[in-house]
């Protein structure tokens, strides 16, 4: 459905989330960020194809004036949101889940390309939590809206009133909603990660002792020895700060080169990180004791080395496309290689459901479905995006409530994951 002469907002407003130990915690029925709802890329559906059809799973609708753009979807209710710009303006755009027809579109800020190559566009997924949807754009204008109506409630700019440092290709972050806090890493001299009230915008604290200039990594929220914290990754360092106050927990230097793109993992005590451009990954033992917090490097390596389709944990491995090496399994605790396939498909991204991943290459936007097993690159099935627009697939395959989306630049594409 065409948005480019939509310009009504509606009136419904999106549902409330559930709240717990202080953190804002999606509904059921909810994706309500970048990578879900734990920002694992891990979908709870179950009873989906095994196998997908040559021609594809059965498309429920197609949406089409989103605008350019790598913004992936978030999906909470009957609402699902992401973020495009036309002509000069850089837009967050609200559909309905039903049918892809617009709801609202709301005003994000600067439209435009930086860095070389130049890729026009926003980056980052919106953030929903409750009836606020807070959306990031390329040059740094953060918007907070009401998720319901696309009403402004407030809006920051990162360079001027934070002091940030645009990296090379522009903002990429997708804002984190933890409680009654918007977590961001906008950088500057004050403190790289910054805490807003959600409600009013206003400053909570700076992490004054952590002050790396950013790059693309989105911030993870996690407990470890009874402390909550934001964990980021920089092209110097992996960092836990506390959720209540931005004190540095613990820091660990980790170089990395160019751009420095995948989430960060947390599991079992540990966190993982890594990237491309010949650096690798890196696990980090965090410990506590006393108050006091370490990290300790369990192993470095270059079996995963991640460009920017991201890593997935699954049970003990971690699953996804390694530069030089193509699509690897690699042992979470170990780091030792469990299989490595680069002939049957090329790079892109990934995501998680059922027991399969389903992985969407960068190039002819393929979308194929494998086994998440440790045993070997097992695939179930292929089929060719329509509509393919001449961008890279950049955006993240997103799996939700049996359906599967693509979104390519103006196009969001909704299928039928049942196969009903």
């Amino acid at each position: 459905m065409a948005l480019s002469k939509y310009l009504g907002r509606g009136a419904v407003p999106a549902r409330l989330l559930l709240f717990l130990a202080g953190a804002a915690l999606a509904a059921p029925a909810d994706w309500p960020q970048f990578r879900g709802p734990s920002r694992d890329d891990i979908s709870p559906d179950t009873g989906l194809l095994k196998q997908l059809p040559a021609g594809g799973p059965p498309l429920v609708w197609k949406a089409t004036g989103l605008g350019a753009g790598y913004s992936m979807v978030s999906i909470v209710g009957s609402r699902i949101y992401t973020i495009g710009e036309n002509s000069d303006v850089s837009r967050v755009v609200a559909l309905n889940a039903a049918d892809g027809k617009p709801v609202w579109t709301a005003r994000l800020g600067k439209a435009g390309a930086p860095g070389m190559p130049a890729f026009e566009g926003p980056r980052s997924t919106p953030t929903v939590s409750g009836d606020v949807l807070v959306a990031l754009g390329q040059w740094g204008d953060l918007v907070c809206l009401d998720a319901g109506t696309g009403k402004e409630l407030w809006r920051k700019d990162y360079i001027k009133d934070f002091g940030g440092k645009r990296p090379s290709w522009g903002f990429a972050e997708s804002p984190i909603i933890d409680g009654d806090r918007v977590v961001i890493t906008p950088g500057g001299a004050d403190g790289a990660i910054v805490a807003l009230d959600k409600k009013t915008g206003a400053v909570l604290w700076r992490s004054r002792g952590f002050t790396d200039a950013p790059q693309y990594s989105s911030l993870i929220v996690e407990e470890i020895g009874g402390v909550r914290q934001y964990i980021q990754l920089t092209a110097a360092s992996v960092v836990g700060v506390g959720a209540a106050d931005g004190k540095v927990l613990w820091r660990a230097p980790r170089p990395g080169r160019v751009a420095v793109i995948p989430t960060p993992i947390y599991s079992d005590g540990c966190v993982y990180v890594n990237s491309s451009y010949g650096v690798g990954c890196n696990l980090f033992k965090i410990s506590a004791a006393n108050g006091k917090f370490t990290a300790e490097e369990v192993y470095a390596n270059k079996v995963m080395a991640n460009h920017h389709g991201g890593v997935i944990k699954v049970g003990d491995c971690v699953y996804g496309y390694s530069e030089g090496k193509g699509w690897t399994c690699q042992d979470f605790k170990t780091g030792e290689a469990k299989w490595e396939e680069k002939e049957k498909l090329g790079k892109g991204s990934i995501a998680y459901a059922d027991g399969h991943f389903v992985l969407r290459t960068e190039d002819k936007g393929t979308v194929a479905l494998i086994e998440a097993s440790p045993e070997g690159y097992h695939e179930h099935g292929r089929f060719e995006q329509p509509d393919r627009s001449k961008a890279k697939a950049w955006p993240h395959p997103v799996v939700y409530g049996g359906r599967l989306y693509l979104r390519d630049q103006d196009v969001l594409l909704c299928y039928n994951l049942k196969g009903q």
